[in-house]
């Protein structure tokens, strides 16, 4: 029987995290679902981890379906998860980074959510932590609703919160473009469609802030976003530099 969720992890060089990763999907009290991990190339020994990881699920007779795909071409995080939408099996699809985790209840709760409410995009809240997946007492609150005009504002929506409805979004709608900051540039595709994000306010994921992450490096955050609006979303300079100075405020405010 196919799976009602499949989780999407797209992988590279992320042995320090992999194995947390899986077993925070595993230690859900949700329990139909699927994990699809896309290695992206990695030279570290992330597959080593990956493949150990299925085979003692396999020896314990999990009921669970893990699969191990891997990319052609290293063509970054945006083609692996659309590999991994191409391959799910499941009505909702959920996003997670592989060096962060959720919380046991996340997708119960959200999928609850997102039934409740017929939604075709569902988000949550977060919770900051370190490299050791330690929290350091940081919480981001999500609104209730968010529609196109005011995601631009607000790059609130972190990935590995994200679920989708694969019975109301086409697997095209869904693809992330290949773009810098492909998730959230996939946010404003969905939602300039007229479809709207809904938010559950319960910080249900564990965003590692690794040092060697993208999203890390605050100057590169800037110049994506800014290319975002110039030259994926086609803004003009002015209401371009209108939506910034909201984008800057509020992601200042989600760290302090």
């Amino acid at each position: 029987m196919k799976a009602a969720v499949s989780v999407i992890i797209p992988v590279h060089n992320a042995g320090r995290f992999i194995y947390d990763t899986m077993m925070s999907v595993v230690a859900q009290e949700f329990t139909d679902w699927e994990m699809i991990l896309i290695n992206d190339h990695s030279e570290d020994d992330s597959v080593k981890i990956i493949e150990d990881f299925i085979a003692q699920r396999k020896e314990k007779k999990a009921l669970q379906e893990i699969r191990l795909l891997h990319c052609v071409d290293r063509k970054g995080a945006a083609n692996a998860r659309n590999m991994g939408i191409d391959a799910a099996e499941g009505r909702y699809i959920a996003f997670l980074d592989a060096d962060d985790m959720w919380e046991p209840e996340k997708l119960k709760e959200q999928i609850v959510f997102q039934e409740k409410i017929g939604a075709e995009f569902t988000f949550t809240g977060y919770e900051f932590a370190d490299d050791m997946g330690v929290s350091v007492d940081k919480i981001v609150q999500v609104p209730f609703h968010m529609e196109y005009s005011a995601a631009l504002k607000n790059t609130t929506i972190f990935t590995s919160t994200v679920i989708f409805d694969s019975e109301k979004l086409s697997g095209e709608t869904m693809h992330m473009p290949d773009v810098p900051s492909e998730d959230t540039a996939c946010w404003w595709k969905v939602m300039k469609t007229g479809i709207p994000a809904w938010g559950l306010n319960r910080p249900l994921t564990i965003y590692r802030r690794s040092g060697g992450t993208l999203s890390s490096n605050k100057l590169t955050a800037i110049k994506r976003i800014w290319n975002l609006y110039r030259n994926v979303e086609h803004l003009g300079i002015i209401r371009s530099a209108w939506c910034f100075m909201f984008y800057a405020f509020h992601a200042v405010m989600r760290r302090i």
